[in-house]
C-alpha cells in the first residue's frame, strides 16, 4: 500500500512538474509573439508596393485590391480602368 501511495506522490509530482514546464514555454511564445509584433510596428510593419506607380509603402497604409495593393483609391481607379481597356496586359510584373 506504501509503494502505491509513493508511486501516485511522484506522478503527481512530475505531472504538477509538466505542467508547469508547459505553462513557461507557452508564456515564453507568448513573449516572443508579442515582441516580434511591437518591432514590426516600430519598424512600419511589412512594405508593399503600389500596383499603379511602384512606390513601396506599409502595408496596413495601403489600400488592397484582390492581390494588389496600392498607395491610394486614385490609383486603383486608374489600374482597374486601364485593365478594363486592355484586358491583354494583366500581367505588368510578372
Amino acid at each position: 500500500m506504501k509503494l502505491l501511495i509513493i508511486r501516485l506522490l511522484i506522478f503527481a509530482v512530475l505531472l504538477y512538474a509538466g505542467l508547469k514546464l508547459y505553462g513557461m514555454y507557452r508564456q515564453r511564445q507568448r513573449d516572443r509573439l508579442t515582441q516580434e509584433r511591437q518591432e514590426q510596428q516600430q519598424n512600419g510593419g511589412h512594405m508593399v508596393r503600389c500596383r499603379w506607380c511602384e512606390v513601396h509603402l506599409p502595408e496596413d497604409e495601403a489600400l488592397r485590391d484582390a492581390e494588389q495593393w496600392f498607395c491610394s483609391s486614385a490609383h486603383r481607379d486608374r489600374f482597374l480602368q486601364e485593365q478594363k481597356q486592355d484586358p491583354r496586359d494583366n500581367d505588368k510584373d510578372a
